[in-house]
């Protein structure tokens, strides 16, 4: 006879049913507020609270007594909890706001990141590589020869993470510090941080978009982006902010809650995905956010037997793009097998192969980029 496998959520609710909503004086369990709770194989537990969005920041007490709660639970390795906001019930009529709120975002405040130079990664769909460039523009300028650059690179797509694969970093699992921050991992010189290393791989998250924002402003918010030198926090030069496809809400919190250097846009050169890119920039221009540039990917391909270039997808039209958008073309990059193979074993190109065409392409665009910045002291 085979044994029944124990459902450790059952406890993990248990003790979440002894947490108390303070407004109510009842628990979270028997309101509903405990939308989701996730633990993998490693101990890790996950657990997502929905709060009413009129309390914002004040329930983190409840928050942090989730946290101690589940960790106070011998099969628990390591909690972390989550909240996410929603409006309850019908609120009295007001004037219409200017800019309307429906997942009551405009509750929590701007955030002060510690970096000097916020760059956000964006592309109008899907597809386009958009995650790949970003991984090597941040291990390019955090292994720059002859610079220190300090970079962090957030991993913003909340639905499908990325960078824990190409960055080689995909089993870690981040604690907290002496002051509750998350410890992000540092590979390849660039620390880290995604929704990927808080969840299980194998399981979809199947988020309403307030979830999805109220788990990217955590992401931003308690974070230690900043490094600790003689007990004063030294920013990091600059923070990649790999941003998911669209313009929808992770795109408009950050812009709301973040004040970014600029937008890097990447598209390849069919006309399908230039209209989406010129969508995306027209988002950043409403939304008062520089463009640094447009970086065509997938721009030729050239045969590794025979040396024939192809342009599979077209060519040239993200160059002519941003000149009639009169933003700066930053440069294009190959379709290539050596990118998406290092991609998938988790070492950028242009630290495996820093002599090779493709990684002198990525060069060649990150220092445009660092060209159109004021100079870091």
């Amino acid at each position: 006879m085979f044994r029944k496998k124990k459902d450790k959520t059952k406890d993990i609710y248990e003790v979440l049913s002894r947490v108390t909503e303070p407004s109510s004086g009842k628990d979270i369990v028997s309101q509903n507020m405990v939308s989701s709770v996730q633990m993998d194989k490693s101990g890790h537990a996950v657990v997502v609270v929905t709060v009413d969005a009129a309390q914002g920041a004040a329930l983190e007490p409840l928050r942090q007594e989730a946290e101690k709660a589940v960790n106070s639970l011998s099969d628990v390795k390591k909690a972390t909890v989550i909240l996410t906001a929603e409006s309850q019930g019908k609120a009295a009529p007001q004037p219409m706001p200017k800019a309307p709120d429906p997942h009551g975002m405009n509750k929590n405040p701007p955030l002060d990141i510690p970096a000097r130079h916020i760059i956000a990664v964006a592309s109008g769909k899907g597809g386009v590589g958009k995650s790949t460039v970003t991984a090597n523009l941040a291990a390019y300028i955090a292994n720059k020869t002859g610079k220190d650059y300090s970079v962090g690179l957030l991993d913003a797509d909340i639905y499908g993470p990325s960078q824990p694969v190409m960055m080689g970093e995909a089993d870690f699992k981040p604690e907290l510090d002496e002051s509750k921050k998350i410890q992000p991992p540092k590979r390849h010189n660039i620390k880290m941080m995604s929704i990927g290393y808080m969840t299980d791989p194998d399981k979809a998250l199947i988020w309403r978009g307030p979830m999805a924002q109220s788990a990217f402003y955590q992401m931003l918010r308690d974070v230690a982006w900043a490094d600790s030198v003689d007990d004063q926090e030294k920013p990091l030069d600059f923070l990649f902010i790999d941003l998911p496809p669209g313009t929808g809400d992770i795109q408009l919190t950050l812009a709301q809650k973040v004040k970014l250097t600029g937008a890097v846009i990447v598209s390849t050169p069919q006309d399908i995905a230039l209209i989406d890119a010129r969508r995306a920039a027209a988002m950043f221009e409403k939304t008062n956010v520089p463009i640094l540039g447009i970086i065509e990917n997938m721009s030729t391909h050239i045969c590794s037997n025979c040396g024939h270039e192809e342009h599979i997808f077209g060519h040239g039209g993200a160059e002519s793009e941003a000149k009639k958008l009169g933003v700066p073309y930053l440069g294009g990059i190959a379709l290539s097998k050596s990118i998406r193979l290092n991609a998938d074993e988790g070492t950028p190109v242009v630290l495996s192969d820093t002599e090779s065409s493709e990684a002198k392409s990525f060069a060649e665009v990150a220092e445009g980029i660092i060209n159109t910045l004021p100079v870091i002291a």
